[in-house]
């Protein structure tokens, strides 16, 4: 099934690639941007899609998407409106979002039809021969019109709908939608982890009384660094205090019964000094 979009200066691109986003996973469709001449064309805001072929290589497609913006109604040019006249002949479905329902009225397709557009444009619409409506979907027969670019994709999910079924349509559908949920889902547990792992980091309130500020733990660990710790050897005899009975290490002060092996050889010399 060929798909052809027209573009022009002035095109808006959401109304071109919202139906074209949908339509593109169509089983067998071929989807094509034409323009008057090949090369990019640009939306108000600067934004380029680029025509593949131009609008006399593609003049039979099945199916024609025609996008609104303000190009329409200024510089989409009679070469596309008649475009439009005579593709139609032979289309099976002409469609448009937007005021791209004005190409297609210029061009005759909506003479006496029900056609929907920009809300802005609904009037011009009935000077163009159509019978205005504020729907955001429009079917008349082979011609659908979508009111705006959110109400384009629905146009697209309809048409995928007539022309594969249902079940197709909804599964084109499950699949842009099941994407962005996956998106927000690992965000959240992105987000999750972050707080977590903050958490994990900041420590209980006494553990961060414990290690102070950054500037505090990072002049302590400085200070650490300079002065290492003294250990004594396990070999070396503490020194004893023969007036308390303590021994006295560099590391500790404590009571302990060692003291009376070492007063004993002390008491031993004096009553060796006694007896002489």
């Amino acid at each position: 099934m060929q798909i052809a979009i027209p573009l022009y200066d002035g095109v808006d691109a959401l109304d071109a690639v919202g139906p074209y986003g949908v339509l593109s996973r169509l089983p067998g469709a071929e989807i094509t941007f034409v323009a008057a001449e090949r090369g990019p064309k640009r939306d108000a805001r600067g934004l380029a899609l680029v025509a593949d072929r131009a609008l006399s290589e593609l003049s039979r497609p099945d199916v024609i998407v025609v996008p609104g913006g303000r190009g329409s109604r200024t510089s989409a040019g009679e070469e596309i409106v008649e475009w439009i006249r005579t593709a139609h002949a032979s289309t099976r479905w002409t469609t448009s979002v937007c005021t791209g329902s004005l190409l297609l009225g210029a061009g005759g397709v909506l003479d006496g039809l029900r056609a929907t557009s920009h809300w802005l444009h609904l009037d011009r619409l009935r000077e163009l021969g159509a019978e205005p409506t504020s729907e955001r979907v429009v079917r008349e027969g082979r011609v659908i019109t979508a009111a705006g670019v959110s109400s384009g994709i629905d146009m697209a999910l309809r048409l995928a709908a007539l022309e594969a079924g249902d079940d197709v349509a909804q599964a084109i559908q499950r699949d842009r939608v099941r994407p962005a949920a996956a998106v927000r889902r690992r965000i959240a547990a992105e987000r999750a982890g972050a707080r977590g792992r903050a958490r994990e980091g900041r420590g209980s309130a006494p553990e961060r009384l414990r290690r102070g500020s950054g500037a505090q733990a990072i002049a302590e660990s400085r200070y650490a660094a300079a002065n290492p710790p003294t250990v004594t050897s396990p070999t070396t005899p503490p020194p004893c205090s023969k007036a308390s009975g303590i021994i006295v290490s560099a590391s500790m002060v404590r009571m302990a019964p060692a003291a009376k092996a070492c007063t004993a050889p002390t008491r031993a010399a004096e009553a060796e000094s006694s007896s002489a």
